[in-house]
């Protein structure tokens, strides 16, 4: 079992940065692949970015892309999630989340922290 707590959301204007940050409960977060999705109001959850296990892989979707960077520390169980040249369309609910390497989908959520960019 994983227990993921997300921290580091805000309010921020538009073109400010923020990182948020997800603690991971567990001995075994260096063998987990690491995402973060988001989910604005009225709309599905979205994939963001994800990290394998070893922090050498890194996948964004197109709207974050050259915006964020996803990174984590092992030694710490936290992964993170840089996020520059922010707009008002990345408000949304940022979630972490984890999966085994062998799991097809994603199997452990944390609840959540909220990330308003104002223009």
């Amino acid at each position: 079992q994983v227990q993921l707590v997300e921290s580091g959301g805000g309010l921020v204007q538009a073109g400010g940065s923020l990182r948020l940050s997800c603690a991971a409960s567990g001995r075994t977060f260096s063998s987990y692949t690491m995402g973060w999705f988001r989910q604005a109001p009225g709309k599905e959850r979205e994939f963001v970015a994800a990290i394998d296990w070893s922090g050498s892989s890194t996948y964004y979707a197109d709207s974050v892309k050259g915006r964020s960077t996803i990174s984590r520390d092992n030694a710490k169980n936290t992964v993170y999630l840089q996020m520059n040249s922010l707009k008002p369309e990345d408000t949304a609910v940022y979630y972490c989340a984890a999966k085994r390497v062998i799991a097809r989908e994603y199997e452990y959520w944390g609840q959540g922290t909220q990330v308003t960019v104002s223009s």
